[in-house]
């Protein structure tokens, strides 16, 4: 099973090309195929985990400029080092998957596809809660949480110390943000988005081969 992301710019236009940044933001997740630019102003990438695919579809909503396309199928293997030789139908639901968020207007810019559109549709849901929490964080508050370890003990001292604030500051921060039921959610997503493949492992028939 594969999670494809297909990631578009928002606002090309207004401040320029993104995608070597987006990238970037994205090269220290482990990936079966790396992001890499595929046209334009977008950028895809192939993964295996659905945890990994979750972190990597909240960094960009993150960014809040960019659209996020989730497609879970399968892929030709072996998998090409280029996504443009790639075959499979989980390009074919990832390219489904960000048309849809393209059309959210001013909802997370995120959709889900994959062979049970059930499963699909409520694993999008978590993800767009989650992504309501992500982007809704200031610059402020990610200084905290960039510093921060999921379930490590005793680290808020620490951070304030780094960041030159009071302890009581970073707890605001934390507790602010939501930080601590974005990570106890996510779990749930990519449990949700690994069911997306699902007893139908098969895609119709009348669906395209490559995107």
């Amino acid at each position: 099973m594969h999670f494809v992301l297909t990631i578009n710019q928002r606002d090309t236009r207004e401040v320029g090309d993104l995608v070597p940044d987006l990238i970037r933001s994205l090269r220290h997740l482990a990936a079966a195929v790396p992001f890499q630019r595929t046209v334009g102003d977008e950028a895809q990438g192939v993964l295996t985990d659905a945890a990994t695919a979750v972190e990597a579809a909240l960094t960009a909503i993150r960014q809040r400029r960019w659209h996020v396309g989730v497609g879970v199928g399968e892929l030709q293997v072996p998998l090409p080092e280029n996504l443009a030789d790639a075959r499979g139908y989980g390009l074919v639901y990832s390219r489904r998957a960000v048309e849809r968020a393209q059309r959210t207007g001013d909802r997370v810019p995120l959709a889900v596809e994959g062979p049970d559109a059930e499963l699909a549709a409520e694993a999008e849901a978590v993800l767009r809660l989650l992504g309501l929490i992500v982007a809704a964080r200031s610059e402020a508050e990610w200084k905290v949480l960039d510093l921060m370890t999921p379930g490590a003990r005793g680290q808020q001292k620490f951070v304030a110390q780094e960041l030159g604030i009071t302890a009581q500051a970073v707890s605001k921060a934390v507790v602010r943000s939501h930080w601590s039921e974005e990570w106890a959610t996510r779990p749930a997503a990519a449990r949700l988005l690994g069911l997306v493949y699902g007893p139908a492992s098969l895609p119709p028939a009348a669906l395209p081969y490559r995107a």
